[in-house]
């Protein structure tokens, strides 16, 4: 067999194509398979058809990614229960009149919580903040939706809590949280002073203040001591990242501390808490083992090496591209066992991370945040059409990865 493909390359192949054409589509024409669904189908034919053993595919599973999604969705479940996120930005927004400085404001903000607290979670609770502030001001809300959209993303890419596919290169890597946040903590913040200008130039003509500016937000009540006890515990898991303590049993500590309660119940917790994620990440470890175990992603390495994958920008470019096509968690998986191979580990990992996450921005699918913001829009009456989004998202994405590059070259 050519590259070391062994004899069970043939169904691996169908096992990780079907996997992965559900991934980019969304789903099974004519049957209601989602991407967890998927992912977990394509795990379980793996063993079956004995691509992987089933050791091989328990010990394939990297709990360390697992434990720190987990404890970290249990530290955002009491933030969010406490309704310290929508306070924050309510209390922001009742402080600025003038649209424009709002609009910069709103980058910060969205694009500093998305670093600490994960990017997606921080779109599904401002969406409907800001149609609330957009329409009690008289304001199109589109271009707060889009900056909300955009920076989440780019300031997500700061941090290996960020979003999935940082955690799981910061657990795979073994890159320290303040190392990460070092090297692409600049990308982040440059990336969002790009946005914010950017989508103030598009959109200079809308943001003038009007008499409706001075209105200040609905005050909403708050769970005080959750808030504290949350907020606390947020700070202490942030200070043991920057120590470079075990990220995984950091945040478990974190959302252990948390379960310890007298006034809150654990079934609301664990509502909040994304399974299906979880169960895509355990399912696409298992896939990927076996792509590892039938030789493929040797073959998958050799087809991408004339791209020039080996440095920043082929890397960046390569991975850009697949972000858009298959989804960014997915794209990660597929370089996770060829980039400890490459001749500098480090600079790859890191030029994945910024090129898968940046990368999501490029169109209004690009990314699961910028889905969220699309539906939560759509939900309150405000719809945001692909061209829309386009006219932000493009030169957004081309501007932030060509300083990411050229920062991490």
């Amino acid at each position: 067999m050519p590259f070391g493909l062994s004899t069970h390359v043939l169904p691996a192949f169908l096992v990780f194509l079907g996997t992965y054409v559900v991934l980019a589509i969304g789903g099974f024409p004519g049957l209601r398979i989602d991407r967890p669904g998927a992912a977990i189908i394509g795990a379980i034919l793996m063993v079956e058809l004995g691509v992987v053993s089933l050791d091989a595919a328990y010990q394939a599973i990297d709990y360390r990614t697992i434990i720190l999604l987990f404890g970290m969705m249990v530290l955002i479940a009491h933030l969010r229960m406490a309704r310290f996120f929508r306070s924050l930005v309510r209390w922001v927004i009742s402080k600025i009149h003038h649209p424009g400085v709002l609009l910069a404001a709103i980058v910060y903000v969205s694009g500093i919580l998305s670093a600490l607290f994960v990017n997606d979670t921080i779109c599904l609770l401002l969406t409907p903040v800001l149609i609330e502030m957009a329409r009690r001001r008289s304001h199109d809300p589109l271009p707060y939706l889009l900056a909300l959209a955009t920076a989440s993303n780019i300031g997500s890419v700061a941090t290996i809590t960020g979003n999935p596919q940082n955690m799981l290169i910061g657990s795979l890597s073994r890159i320290s949280y303040l190392d990460f946040l070092s090297h692409l903590g600049p990308v982040a913040f440059v990336g969002l002073t790009i946005d914010a200008a950017l989508i103030w130039f598009l959109f200079r003509k809308e943001l003038h203040p009007g008499p409706s500016d001075l209105a200040e937000p609905v005050p909403r009540s708050v769970h005080r001591m959750m808030m504290v006890k949350g907020l606390t515990v947020a700070l202490l898991v942030l200070g043991g990242f920057l120590m470079g303590l075990e990220p995984a049993l950091v945040s478990a500590a974190g959302a252990a501390a948390l379960l310890v309660t007298r006034t809150v119940n654990p079934e609301k917790v664990w509502r909040e808490i994304d399974w299906d994620l979880l169960m895509l990440f355990a399912g696409l470890f298992i896939v990927t083992a076996g792509v590892e175990a039938s030789g493929l992603n040797t073959w998958f390495f050799e087809l991408l090496r004339p791209l020039g994958i080996e440095t920043v920008w082929g890397m960046s470019a390569t991975s850009a591209l697949l972000s858009n096509l298959i989804s960014n968690v997915p794209a990660v998986m597929l370089f996770a066992k060829t980039v400890p191979h490459m001749p500098d580990p480090k600079s790859s990992w890191l030029a994945l991370a910024m090129s898968s996450t940046l990368a999501g921005n490029l169109t209004l699918l690009g990314s699961i945040a910028n889905l969220i913001v699309l539906e939560g829009a759509r939900r309150r009456g405000f719809f945001i059409t692909f061209a829309q989004y386009l006219k932000v998202g493009l030169p957004v994405t081309l501007l932030t990865m060509a300083f990411g590059i050229l920062w991490l070259s």
